[in-house]
């Protein structure tokens, strides 16, 4: 559960990679220069790529404004279920 970018812990995101051969990166802003973007790119450039059995998967809030009405907003950030459904679909080889 990274908190920020600089100073960012790697070894548990390599660690994870090369125990399960795969990556999920989840996060609420944005998916377009968002914080996954850069998880997604420090596994590229680690040892963690080479063991990756799949893409990298990432799920992001939409790439709009987040709104302030919760019906709105619940339907731009990711949810559990989304996360559940994706983790399901990264683990059954589902691109």
């Amino acid at each position: 559960d990274p908190r920020t970018l600089s100073p960012l812990d790697d070894a548990p995101i390599v660690a994870s990679v090369k125990k399960t051969g795969k990556a999920l990166v989840v996060h609420e802003a944005v998916k377009t220069g968002g914080f996954g973007g850069e998880i997604v790119a420090r596994i590229a450039e680690s040892e963690a790529f080479d063991y990756l059995d799949a893409p990298v998967r990432r799920l992001a809030g939409l790439d709009i404004p987040i709104p302030y009405n919760r019906t709105l907003e619940y339907h731009t950030v990711p949810q559990v279920e989304n996360i559940v459904d994706e983790a399901r679909r990264l683990a059954r080889g589902e691109f």
